[in-house]
C-alpha cells in the first residue's frame, strides 16, 4: 500500500500538495467515489488519484469492501483498462491510483464529434467487450459502467473506476436506500434490488452502443421514470444501425440470463462487417459472473 496522504503544507488536493508519494497537479474532475486529481510520482510518471469523500471515508463497511476491491482490481489486465498502481485504503482519507489515460471520455467525445457509424461503434463494442472480460475474470463487477467513466485512448476505449463501484455502493444503499448506478445505464435487477453479476456490464453496454448511435433507450425525464421503463418496457433501438441493433438488442434484455457473455460479444465483433442477423451473432446466452 501507499504511504498516508500528506498535503505536503497545503489543503488536500492543492496542486504542489501530496497524496501518498504524489504530487498533485490539478484537478480532474469529481467521480461516484469522489475527487479525482492528476498527479505525478517521485519518479514523473503521470496517475489519476481517486480521494474518497468524507462521508464514505467514516465508514467502515466502505474501508472493508474498498479494501477488498482494490485487491481483486489490482489483478485486472487488458488493454482496455486503466490499471491500478497504488492505494491506501487505511489512509485517513482513503485513495486510489491508476494510470493516466489522456482523452476525452466518450460522452466528451460523442459531444464534440456527434453520433457513431457503425464501424466506430464495433470498434467501441469489442473494446468494451474485452475490458469487462478482463475485469469479470477477476470476479470483479462495474456496476456502472457509462460514458462518463469510459476515456476515448489513442488506442481504444478505457475503462475506470472498476475497482470501486461496490464499495461505494455499499455506502450509498446503507445511506439512501437507492439504486447504484446511473439511470438508463443500469440494469433491470439493479434498479429492483436484486443479484447483480457481470451481465449487467453487458446490458450496460447495449445502453451505450445506443447512446454513441444517437439514441436514448429508456428516454429522458426523471431517474425513477428512466428506472421504470428500464424494467418494464422496451428499449428504443431506432437511432442503432442496423448491423449493430441486434447486438444491442441482446444485451439489453431483461433477463439476466438471456444476455450474451463478453466472449460471445468479441466473437460477434471481430467478425466481418458484412455478416447479418442470423448468420452467427451472439444470441442468449448465461451471463458473466
Amino acid at each position: 500500500m501507499g504511504d498516508r496522504v500528506s498535503t505536503g503544507g497545503g489543503a488536500l488536493g492543492a496542486p504542489g500538495s501530496r497524496i501518498g508519494s504524489y504530487t498533485i497537479e490539478r484537478k480532474l474532475g469529481e467521480g461516484g467515489m469522489g475527487s479525482v486529481y492528476l498527479a505525478r510520482s517521485r519518479g514523473g510518471r503521470a496517475v489519476a488519484v481517486k480521494v474518497a469523500r468524507s462521508e464514505l471515508a467514516a465508514d467502515p463497511v466502505f474501508r472493508e469492501r474498498f479494501l477488498a476491491e482494490v485487491a481483486a482490481a489490482r489483478a485486472v489486465g487488458g488493454f482496455h483498462t486503466a490499471p491500478v498502481v497504488d492505494a491506501d485504503p487505511d489512509a485517513p482519507t482513503p485513495w486510489l491510483a491508476t494510470a493516466y489515460v489522456p482523452g476525452p471520455t466518450l460522452a466528451e467525445f460523442l459531444h464534440a464529434r456527434g453520433p457513431m457509424d457503425e464501424r466506430a461503434l464495433r470498434a467501441l463494442g469489442a473494446g468494451l467487450a474485452e475490458a469487462l472480460e478482463a475485469i469479470h475474470r477477476c470476479g470483479l463487477v462495474h456496476r456502472d459502467l457509462k460514458p462518463g467513466n469510459i476515456i476515448m485512448a489513442d488506442d481504444g476505449p478505457r475503462v475506470l473506476d472498476f475497482g470501486i463501484a461496490r464499495a461505494v455502493e455499499s455506502t450509498r444503499l446503507t445511506a439512501t436506500g437507492h439504486a447504484f448506478g446511473t439511470p438508463g445505464f443500469l440494469a433491470p435487477e439493479q434498479a429492483t434490488g436484486d443479484e447483480v453479476t457481470g451481465a449487467a456490464d453487458v446490458f450496460a453496454l447495449g445502453s451505450i452502443l445506443v447512446a454513441a448511435a444517437g439514441g436514448s433507450p429508456f428516454g429522458g425525464g426523471t431517474p425513477m421514470g428512466m428506472m421504470y421503463r428500464t424494467v418494464h418496457e422496451p428499449a428504443n433501438l431506432d437511432a442503432v444501425p442496423d448491423g449493430v441493433r441486434h447486438v444491442a438488442a441482446a444485451c439489453l434484455a431483461k433477463e439476466p440470463e438471456r444476455r450474451p457473455t463478453t466472449d460471445q460479444l468479441l466473437d460477434w465483433f471481430e467478425a466481418p462487417a458484412e455478416r447479418t442477423e442470423g448468420s452467427g451473432e451472439p444470441g442468449p446466452g448465461p451471463g458473466p459472473g
